[in-house]
């Protein structure tokens, strides 16, 4: 009896600490989604390289999520537009539809950053930065607030 009080105790104990170690933490989770949502995110890096924004562009990469799940943005050059889904630090951007305009000095800066966006699979969001991860948790794009 005393054995099988004690072996229940063990594996209530070790339940109760493996749950505790790995839910969540849901406040943390909305105060993430409050950071990433309805701001306005400008490109600082794709992957390991420091995007410097022209102040004579017309248009600079950036990035908003709207709470209505619609993301928008620039590419630099065309306006982007499109759905997303979070799940915890996962992210998923649906297929994204743009203008197609011909921006002659950012047509490479408009290809790279839209084949970032097409690797993003996480974030991670903090004061006013905001990182986009690929399926290994590498930055492949990063936003300051404007």
């Amino acid at each position: 009896m005393l054995k099988t009080l004690i072996s229940t105790s063990i594996v209530t104990a070790s339940l109760l600490i493996t749950a505790c170690t790995t839910t969540p933490n849901s406040d943390q989770q909305a105060q993430n989604l409050a950071l990433l949502q309805n701001n306005n995110w400008e490109l600082t890096y794709i992957g390991a390289t420091e995007f410097k924004a022209d102040p004579n562009a017309r248009n600079n990469p950036s990035i908003q999520f709207g709470s209505d799940l619609r993301v928008s943005g620039s590419d630099g050059c065309n306006r982007l537009m499109g759905q997303y889904a979070i799940k915890g630090q996962h992210i998923t951007l649906g297929q994204l539809g743009a203008t197609n305009m011909f921006c002659q000095n950012t047509m490479q800066l408009a290809g790279q950053y839209t084949e970032a966006l097409n690797k993003v699979k996480g974030y991670q969001v903090y004061d006013k930065t905001l990182k986009l991860l690929d399926q290994h948790g590498n930055r492949v794009l990063e936003y300051k607030i404007k």
